[in-house]
C-alpha cells in the first residue's frame, strides 16, 4: 500500500514544479551531499566451533543524499532521494560474511550492489508525513550506520511539532533493506515474516536539559512493545556536566506467529522487561561513562532489523539474550583539548553475566573496544576521516563465543550544494 501512496506522489511532482516560482523554492531549500566510504573489516573467530576461521572483506561505498525544500502553500511537498552504491576491492566465498558486502547460495560476494530510494514527504504546518524509503532512529525502530552502506526501510512516518515542546511520532514500516542488500524484503524476527510494524509515540522536552520519551509498537502477529525513557544533563560548570540516560523496555507475545524451536531460549516465548541506567560525566576533553543494564522475564529482548536500541550495543555484541545482567565502562577523550582538533579516542568495556540462551543458563560475555578517529579540519583534505577501531569479544560459562575484529574506515563528505 505504501509503495502505491508514494509512486502517486512521485508522479504529482511535475504538476507542482510546472511553475516557475514553485520550482525556484523546490530547488532553492535543496541539499546534496556525497559522502564516501573504504572500509576493511578482519573478523577472526577463536572458537573451536565456528564455520569459518575469519571473515575478511574491503570495500568502497558511496552515499549521496538530495533533499529538496517545499513547494509554498498550505501543503508543502517535497522529495527526498537516496543512492547507494558498493563496490567489492577483496573478498572471497571463504572470507564473506562481514555485512560490507550480499552474497547469493554459491556464497560468492556480489562485485558490485546498489539501490535507489526515493521518499515524497508533506508539510502541513508543524507537521511532517515521509513516504517510501526512510531512516528512523527511534526506540522501536532503529537504521543502522555501522557499515559501508547504512540499512534503510519501506513506509510512513508522520512526526508533528504542533504543540510546544511535544513532538509525536507515528508510523508504519513494511519492508526493510539491510546493510548488504539492495532489495526491499518482509520484515523478519528470529526468521518469521511479518507484513509490518505499527509504532507511535512522544517526546516532551520540559527543558533543553530534560526530556521524557514513550513508544508503543506492535510486531504485527509476532510481538508487542512498549518503552518509557528519559534523559537529563546537569551542568556544575561550562565544562563540567553530568548526564542521565534512563531507559525501559516491556515486550510480550502478540498474534498467531509460531516462534517455537529447540534452539530458541524459552521455546520462543517472548514476556521480556529490558531496563537500562547510565551516568556520563564530561569534564572538559575527557568524558566518563558508567551504566549497567538488567534483562529480565522470558525470551530475548525482540527488536526489528539488525541494532537495538541499547547503550551497551559495542563492536561486535549486542548483550539482549536473556536475563543479561551487563555493565559498562567507558571513556572519551577529545584531542582538541591539548590543541589536536579532529583526533578522538574512544575505550569501552562491558561486562555481562547470568546470560540464557537454550542450552546455557548462567552464561557470561565481555566486550573490549578502542576506537580511535581522526578529520582533518584544513588545507586540500579537509572532512577526510580516517577510524582505526579494534574489538575483543569473549564468552563463557557454556557460551562459546570468541571474535578478535579489526576495522579501518577512510570516509570524506562533500557538500555538493
Amino acid at each position: 500500500m505504501t509503495s502505491k501512496i508514494a509512486s502517486a506522489a512521485l508522479m504529482a511532482f511535475p504538476v507542482f514544479l510546472d511553475s516557475s516560482f514553485v520550482y525556484a523554492d523546490f530547488i532553492k531549500d535543496s541539499k546534496v551531499g556525497a559522502e564516501f566510504r573504504n572500509f576493511y573489516i578482519n573478523k577472526d573467530f577463536r572458537q573451536e566451533s565456528a564455520s569459518q576461521n575469519k571473515a575478511e572483506e574491503w570495500a568502497q561505498g558511496m552515499i549521496v543524499r538530495f533533499s529538496s525544500g517545499f513547494t509554498p502553500g498550505m501543503i508543502g511537498v517535497g522529495l527526498d532521494a537516496l543512492l547507494l552504491t558498493g563496490l567489492k576491492l577483496d573478498s572471497s566465498p571463504d572470507r564473506r560474511g562481514t555485512g560490507l558486502l550480499p552474497y547469493g547460495a554459491s556464497n560468492r560476494p556480489e562485485d558490485s550492489y546498489s539501490e535507489l530510494g526515493l521518499t515524497g514527504k508533506l508539510r502541513v504546518s508543524k507537521t511532517e508525513i515521509l513516504i517510501g524509503t526512510l531512516q528512523p532512529k527511534l526506540p522501536v525502530v532503529n537504521f543502522s550506520d555501522s557499515r559501508m552502506l547504512p540499512s534503510t526501510y519501506t513506509g510512513t512516518m508522520i512526526s508533528s511539532k504542533e504543540l510546544d515542546n511535544l513532538t509525536i511520532n507515528l508510523g508504519r514500516i513494511e519492508k526493510e533493506n539491510l546493510r548488504d542488500s539492495s532489495s526491499n524484503d518482509d520484515l523478519l524476527y528470529s526468521r518469521v515474516g511479518a507484513s509490518h510494524l505499527d509504532y507511535a509515540g512522544a517526546v516532551y522536552s520540559a527543558s533543553p536539559s530534560f526530556s521524557l520519551s514513550y513508544y508503543a509498537s506492535q510486531l504485527d502477529d509476532i510481538y508487542r512493545q512498549s518503552f518509557i525513557g528519559g534523559i537529563h544533563t546537569y551542568s556544575f560548570s561550562k565544562s563540567i556536566s553530568l548526564k542521565s540516560d534512563i531507559r525501559f523496555f516491556h515486550s510480550t507475545d502478540y498474534g498467531e506467529k509460531n516462534l517455537s524451536s529447540p534452539s530458541r531460549v524459552d521455546r520462543g516465548t517472548i514476556d521480556n522487561n529490558f531496563f537500562s541506567a547510565f551516568e556520563t560525566l564530561s569534564w572538559g576533553a575527557h568524558k566518563y561513562t558508567i551504566g549497567y543494564q538488567n534483562l529480565s522475564g522470558d525470551g530475548d529482548f525482540p527488536y526489528l532489523g539488525v541494532v537495538p536500541y541499547s547503550n551497551n550495543l559495542s563492536l561486535i555484541g549486542a548483550f539482549t539474550k536473556a536475563d543479561t545482567d551487563a555493565m559498562q565502562y567507558r571513556y572519551d577523550y577529545d584531542f582538541a583539548g591539548i590543541g589536536i582538533p579532529g583526533l578522538t579516542l574512544m575505550a569501552r568495556y562491558v561486562k555481562a553475566s547470568h546470560v540464557r540462551t537454550a542450552a546455557v543458563s548462567s552464561g557470561t560475555e565481555a566486550e573490549r573496544n578502542i576506537d580511535l578517529s581522526y578529520v582533518v579540519q584544513s588545507g586540500p583534505l579537509k572532512n577526510v576521516s580516517v577510524a582505526l577501531r579494534n574489538g575483543r569479544f569473549r564468552s563463557g560459562s557454556g557460551l562459546t563465543n570468541d571474535i578478535d575484529e579489526n576495522r579501518i574506515v577512510i570516509g570524506y563528505t562533500l557538500s555538493l550544494w
